[in-house]
């Protein structure tokens, strides 16, 4: 389903915190909550792994929802995705994701 690519190309409909919501599985928000505080270096508690996808309607982390500055520039230029933006390529903010993940990088490519 192509609204759970999210603006940045990650795959929304296999990430561990819509999968948490969907299935409603409080281990696995644990688990994800572990790691991403890990990664982030930030508090993030089981209670903010809830999210249906950054594109989609419904619930979303408190990350996807205001804080990740690709979506928010995304959504300031009316974008379905970064595909539809010139400057994906070049763009510092999304390269915080594509640098590290080529399959988010030819998804954008492939949604052009």
């Amino acid at each position: 389903m192509k609204d759970l690519i999210a603006y940045c190309g990650l795959d929304c409909e296999n990430c561990d915190a819509r999968l948490a919501t969907v299935n409603d599985d409080d281990e696995l928000r644990k688990k994800t909550a572990q790691l991403w505080s890990e990664l982030n270096n930030t508090e993030i508690t089981p209670e903010m792994i809830n999210c249906l996808g950054c594109r989609t309607d419904g619930v979303k982390t408190p990350f996807c929802e205001s804080l990740c500055p690709i979506r928010q520039c995304a959504l300031s230029k009316g974008y379905a995705t970064c595909g539809d933006c010139k400057d994906m390529e070049t763009c510092e903010k999304l390269s915080m994701i594509t640098a590290s993940n080529e399959d988010a990088l030819a998804r954008l490519k492939e949604d052009r």
